[in-house]
């Protein structure tokens, strides 16, 4: 069991005071009002994620988005290093994407940011060190972010990715076992919503 509360995290974006807690259970993306926004973990999500990749089963969220302008900059929540990156180039996909791996009370646990910008991932390399609070990553365009408005995808693991991917939205029947092997990111991120 992971005591969460062992360290302080920084911020993985700087969120102004005001944004909007945006509510995707009825399976369509609104704008929201305000310039930045926060998409909710565990969400059930239907009809959102329509493409090949997500079989027509895959639907509920297992991270939190933030959304904002392009090139806004993502930190690093707690000292540590880089351990993937790369490219996920399938419509609907991450994109861009940067896992770090950071040691909480004595365990090991994966931070993936997604749908990022090329910058994002030039000149890293896999056990780079991080620093808490440190930019590592900046929000892509649709163009190179999986085909999304701009945001940032942050999820959290214990479980070590195989490559530069984790499964960012399950099917049903998955969902408990998902939940288990991707804790909340409010533990690290605050009380978002």
């Amino acid at each position: 069991m992971v005591d969460w509360s062992a360290q302080d995290y920084c911020p993985v974006v700087h969120l102004p005071e005001n944004y909007t807690v945006l509510d995707l259970s009825g399976g369509t993306w609104i704008s929201p009002k305000t310039e930045y926004s926060v998409g909710k973990y565990d969400e059930v999500r239907p009809n959102l994620y329509n493409t090949e990749l997500f079989g027509g089963t895959r639907l509920i969220h297992m991270g939190i988005d933030i959304g904002g302008p392009i090139g806004t900059p993502c930190m690093a929540f707690a000292d540590g290093e880089v351990s993937h990156f790369g490219y996920n180039s399938e419509p609907g996909d991450y994109g861009h994407v940067v896992i770090t791996r950071h040691d909480i009370d004595g365990t090991a646990v994966w931070a993936l940011y997604g749908h990022l910008d090329a910058a994002s991932i030039e000149d890293k390399q896999v056990g780079q060190k991080v620093d808490a609070g440190e930019t590592i990553a900046w929000f892509g365009s649709y163009s190179e972010n999986g085909g999304w408005e701009p945001h940032l995808h942050f999820q959290i693991s214990l479980i070590e990715p195989d490559t530069h991917d984790l499964p960012g939205v399950v099917s049903p029947q998955d969902r408990q076992q998902a939940l288990l092997d991707y804790p909340d990111p409010r533990l690290v991120l605050g009380p978002l919503y």
